[in-house]
């Protein structure tokens, strides 16, 4: 293999993602596997797999890829989860912290107005977001200190680095208005300072830290919002899951191996207008 291909080999490498059986985490699972990793599919107890997950792990059998339960929140629950972790695959040198409670208009939940917002639904998205994130930066890091590397990438958000436009949303029928909650961008951003914080604190340590953060990934949103959306990206489309595997693997690598503490932003062109 050529020399600069082979840096992007995950060859013999535990890796965890949290969050693992949601949206995003399957694609996050499947290019580590393909990069060569074992890999650790951290989830909430009754969490349910897509089918295209159930036919991964089938492919892949249990000596590459498991599941593993834990909520991200509670760090005897992560600690428990490292512990197995351990005993299946190793220590852990790669991270994804994909766990994260995001609200689709999707006229399930319940809807408020800006004043209304209860602040214990804003409580709970930091808990997650930003907690949630930091605790597995301890926790899992933990083996990275051991080790003296490793690779920790934050899922972050482009509504990390601007507001939604309400005019997206505009055509839904909802009273009141739909409203993408104020604290997941918020949170977000929050956890991309915080990517920034660890990348200076461990990267002495060789541990690497940075944070990869998505534009609007095309998911069985209607045609409308599409439409609006992707007038206002300069490539004119939606990400798809696949736009994101290489910018994964690039940071979970050695690849990056002189890169830390940036945001890594996959969305088009969205932030260059």
């Amino acid at each position: 293999m050529d020399a600069v291909l082979e840096q992007f080999s995950l060859k013999n490498t535990v890796a965890v993602v949290t969050g693992a059986l949601g949206k995003l985490g399957y694609t996050w699972v499947r290019t580590l596997l393909s990069a060569g990793a074992m890999v650790a599919a951290v989830d909430l107890p009754g969490a349910k797999a897509s089918p295209e997950f159930e036919a991964l792990l089938l492919g892949e059998g249990a000596e590459r890829l498991n599941v593993f339960e834990a909520d991200v929140t509670d760090k005897a629950s992560l600690l428990a989860c490292r512990d197995k972790i351990h005993d299946t695959f190793g220590l852990v040198s790669v991270l994804v912290n994909n766990a994260g409670i995001d609200q689709p208009p999707s006229g399930q939940a319940k809807m408020y107005t800006l004043p209304e917002i209860p602040i214990a639904n804003v409580q709970r998205v930091f808990d997650v977001n930003v907690m949630g994130a930091f605790l597995c930066h301890q926790v899992f890091g933990e083996d990275m200190l051991k080790q003296g590397q490793g690779s920790i990438i934050n899922i972050g958000s482009l509504y990390a680095s601007v507001s939604p436009q309400e005019r997206l949303y505009d055509h839904f029928q909802m009273d009141p208005p739909f409203l993408k909650p104020p604290a997941y961008g918020a949170s977000k951003a929050a956890l991309i300072n915080l990517t920034r914080y660890f990348a200076a604190h461990w990267g002495k340590h060789g541990i690497r830290v940075n944070a990869l953060s998505p534009g609007g990934v095309e998911g069985g949103q209607d045609d409308e919002f599409k439409r609006k959306f992707c007038e206002r990206v300069p490539m004119a489309r939606m990400a798809q899951l696949e736009d994101l595997a290489g910018p994964l693997l690039f940071l979970a690598s050695p690849a990056s191996q002189y890169v830390t503490g940036t945001e890594l932003v996959v969305d088009g062109g969205f932030l260059a207008w």
